[in-house]
Order: structure tokens, then C-alpha cells, then sequence
């Protein structure tokens, strides 16, 4: 399968017309905003939380409550998925109210969860035999990707479905390419998570440096950003940890579940990832000073100490 990269003039793709109803669970950090792009999209949007109350500033905006899983799932021709851990996706689709044993022949259902490769596997041969189409899209770009629409997605499934849900993922995003068949988009997002947590530490030891060698850690950037150093982490999270704005864009204890995942995942192919290894080491013992809701720039922490 050739890998697609999505640009405004590509040619072939079917153009979804606005009237699609899209389901949404998951109105967290990167949902919330995910759901008002589309809404400010013309999509015609429901959503689900445990509590409505979470979900009235989105229901202002135009999205409509579902009251469980199940009624959101019968309604929707996309379903769209953003939750927090492997086992929240398994119960969001496979349990008795869940999205698979609910939704109609025919819809669309997106994974946008970092999740296990080998569940969006599972995920897709399930919703094959229901005569469903299933693909695993995991994002990156943190709260201000999600924000501006500006999202990298990496999209595992079929051709034909990456094409027609082309209009939804443009919505969201800016850099979308189909990997490969089922869990290659998980795949690829553990490789990117596996390059930021060796990232993040070469981060925070640099803004230590510059500190202790009497040196004004902002000017710094200034002149590392533009050159070899340069990276998102260092343009957008190293600002925050000089402020020390701990709040989440990406909260530590997710990030520790995606290495959590991206080690397993490595072990399985007989990859040693010692970086990654360090750096989970490190988060995990902030999360265990009680940091695990804060944003993973909070990693600077650790060098204070």
C-alpha cells in the first residue's frame, strides 16, 4: 500500500458532504478542541461524556449530549474516538454499549487514541466482519496542534477509507499520510514518541545548562531554536519550562502509557530502546511526587531538584 500524503489539490478523493453526522468520545485536552474545529466546520457533531456538565461549553458551540455510548454510536456515520489508555478504547469498543456492538453496517470508526498496534488490529478485523470501516489515526502536535488544526496524523487502514474520511482529517490536521495497512499508524506514533522522550531530556539538560553557566536560558533559544538543536519540544514546551507553566498540553501519565507502549512494542520486534528506557525512568518518578497531571515539560523538575 503507497503511502498518501493529504494537500489541497489531490485528485480522487471523495468529498464528504457536511451533512455526515460525527459521533466524538473523548472531550479532554485534545478533544475539546478536535470537536470545535469541526463544529466551526459545519460538521454536525454529537458527543459523549460521562458528565454533560463537562461537555456545555462544547454544547454551546453547536455539539449535541448523547447520554451514552450506545445512542451515539446507533446515530453516527463517523465515529471518533480520543481517549486515555488501551483499556479505555477496548471497553469504548468492544463492550456490550460499545461502539462495535452498536454502530450500524457502514460507518466510519477512528481511533485517535495512542494505543496498542495490536489492538487496532483487532479493532479493524472486528469491524471488517460487522461491515464497518475502522482505521487507527493517533496525532501528534499536543494542545496547540489540536487548537489550530495543525495536527500531524498517522493513519493506519485501507486506502479507500483514508480517502473518504480525507475531508474529516483535513479539518484537524496538516501533515496526514496513511502508513499502511491496520496499526501502522500506532506504529508510527510510537516511533515519534520514542524520538520526543530522549527529546525532552536533551530539553530540560540544556535550559539546566545555560542556567548554571550564568547564561539567560530565553536568549538561548533564541540562538538554538533556528539551528541543529531545533525541534518542536524546543520551540514550544522549553519556553514553558523556563516559565515554569506545568500545565498540560500532554499530561506525564499519558505520556508514560505511550512509552509504556512504544517498550513493549519494541521488545515484541527485539528493539532495546535505551533512551526511551531513561526517559520513562525519569517521568515515572515525577509521577510519583505527584506530577502525573501536569504537562510533560514539567520534566525540568527533575534537574532542580
Amino acid at each position: 500500500m503507497s503511502n498518501v500524503l493529504y494537500n489541497r489539490n489531490l485528485k480522487g478523493v471523495k468529498i464528504m458532504t457536511k451533512n455526515m453526522h460525527i459521533g466524538f468520545i473523548g472531550t479532554g485536552v485534545m478533544g475539546k478542541s478536535m470537536i470545535s474545529n469541526l463544529l466551526k466546520s459545519n460538521f454536525k457533531v454529537s458527543i459523549f461524556t460521562r458528565t454533560k456538565s463537562k461537555a456545555e461549553h462544547l454544547i454551546k458551540q453547536g455539539a449535541t449530549w448523547e447520554s451514552s455510548i450506545a445512542e451515539l454510536s446507533q446515530k453516527a456515520d463517523i465515529v471518533i474516538t480520543m481517549v486515555g489508555y488501551p483499556t479505555d478504547v477496548e471497553e469504548v469498543y468492544f463492550g456490550s454499549e460499545g461502539i462495535l456492538n452498536n454502530s450500524k453496517e457502514g460507518t466510519y470508526l477512528i481511533d485517535m487514541t495512542t494505543s496498542k498496534p495490536s489492538l487496532a488490529i483487532d479493532i479493524f478485523n472486528e469491524a471488517r466482519s460487522k461491515k464497518m470501516f475502522a482505521v487507527d489515526a493517533p496525532v501528534s502536535g499536543g494542545d496547540i496542534g489540536a487548537k489550530n488544526g495543525s495536527l500531524a496524523i498517522m493513519v493506519g487502514g485501507e486506502q479507500k477509507v483514508f480517502n473518504h474520511l480525507l475531508p474529516v482529517f483535513k479539518v484537524l490536521g496538516e501533515n496526514i499520510i496513511l502508513q499502511g495497512a491496520a496499526g501502522a499508524g500506532q506504529h508510527t506514533k510510537m516511533a515519534n514518541q520514542i524520538t520526543i522522550a530522549s527529546n525532552m531530556i536533551g530539553v530540560a539538560e540544556a535550559i539546566m545548562y545555560a542556567k548554571k553557566a550564568g547564561l539567560d536560558p530565553s536568549q538561548v533559544l533564541d540562538s538554538i531554536t533556528t539551528g541543529a538543536a531545533g525541534s518542536w519540544s524546543l520551540s514550544n514546551l522549553a519556553p514553558r519550562m523556563i516559565q515554569h507553566d506545568d500545565a498540560p498540553g500532554f499530561y506525564i501519565k499519558h505520556f508514560i502509557k505511550d512509552m509504556k507502549i512504544a517498550i513493549e512494542s519494541a521488545k515484541e520486534m527485539g528493539l532495546e530502546t535505551p533512551g526511551l528506557a531513561l526517559s520513562l525512568k525519569l517521568y515515572e518518578e515525577l509521577a510519583k511526587k505527584g506530577e502525573e497531571d501536569s504537562g510533560t515539560q514539567a520534566l525540568i523538575k527533575w534537574f532542580e531538584e
